[in-house]
C-alpha cells in the first residue's frame, strides 16, 4: 500500500522545524538550478530563515537584472489591470447615469398625462402646468399652420377647375365654319361662294306669311 496523503501544517518543535528548513532548503535551491538549466529559464530565488537569514539563488544574469526585469513586467501589468479597472468604472458610472435619465423621463412622461402626480409639490404643479400649457400653444400653433396650407391648396385647386371649366365652355360656343367655296354670298343673287353659313333673323310679321 501507498503512504497515505502528508497533511501539511506548523512544525512547533523548533529543533525538527530548523532540521526540515535545512532540507526543504537545499532542495528548493537544488530544483531552482535545474530548471534554470534543463528550460533556459531565468530563475531567481530568495528565501528569508525565521531568524532573518537570507538565502538565494540566480541564474548566469545577477540577481539585480532578473529583479528589474521582473519590475518592468509587473509594473506594466498593473498599469493594463488599472486602465481596465478605470475603463469599467467609467462605464459603470456612465450606465448608471443613463438609468437615472431614462427613469426620469419616464417620471416626466407619466406627469404629463396625469399619472403619479399626487407626490408633486405645488411648485412642481405649477412647473408642469405651465410645460402642459407650453406644449399645448406649439401644438394648436402647428395644427393652424397645417390647416391653413391645406385651406389654401384647396383654393388653388377650385381655382385650377374654375379655369378648366371656363375654358371648356368657351369650345363650346365657338361658331361652326363650313368648308372653303368660290363664290360671295352677299346676298344679291351672287350666293355664298365660301360656303359659310349664315343665320338669318326672322321677325315676328313674317311668320304668318309663312303659314299662308
Amino acid at each position: 500500500m501507498g503512504r497515505g496523503r502528508v497533511q501539511l501544517k506548523r512544525i512547533e518543535n523548533k529543533i525538527s522545524q530548523q532540521v526540515t528548513f535545512s532540507k526543504r532548503r537545499s532542495g528548493l535551491l537544488k530544483k531552482a538550478h535545474e530548471i534554470s538549466v534543463l528550460c533556459d529559464a531565468e530563475v531567481a530565488l530568495i528565501v528569508f530563515s525565521t531568524k532573518d537569514k537570507l538565502f538565494e539563488y540566480a541564474t548566469h544574469s545577477s540577481m539585480e537584472k532578473i529583479l528589474e526585469r521582473y519590475s518592468r513586467c509587473s509594473s506594466a501589468e498593473q498599469q493594463l489591470v488599472d486602465s481596465e479597472t478605470t475603463r469599467e468604472v467609467s462605464w459603470s458610472m456612465e450606465y448608471t447615469k443613463l438609468v437615472a435619465k431614462l427613469e426620469d423621463l419616464q417620471r416626466s412622461m407619466r406627469h404629463y398625462v396625469g399619472e403619479e402626480i399626487d407626490t408633486l409639490s405645488l411648485r412642481e404643479l405649477q412647473h408642469l402646468e405651465h410645460q402642459v400649457d407650453t406644449a399645448l400653444k406649439r401644438i394648436r400653433s402647428k395644427k393652424n399652420q397645417l390647416m391653413h396650407e391645406s385651406i389654401s391648396d384647396l383654393h388653388k385647386k377650385a381655382r385650377s377647375l374654375q379655369e378648366q371649366n371656363n375654358a371648356l365652355s368657351k369650345k363650346r360656343h365657338v361658331p361652326w365654319n363650313g368648308g372653303n367655296g368660290n363664290g360671295n354670298g352677299n346676298g344679291n343673287g351672287n350666293g355664298n361662294g365660301n360656303g359659310e353659313r349664315t343665320q338669318q333673323v326672322m321677325h315676328p310679321w313674317m311668320v304668318p306669311h309663312l303659314k299662308q
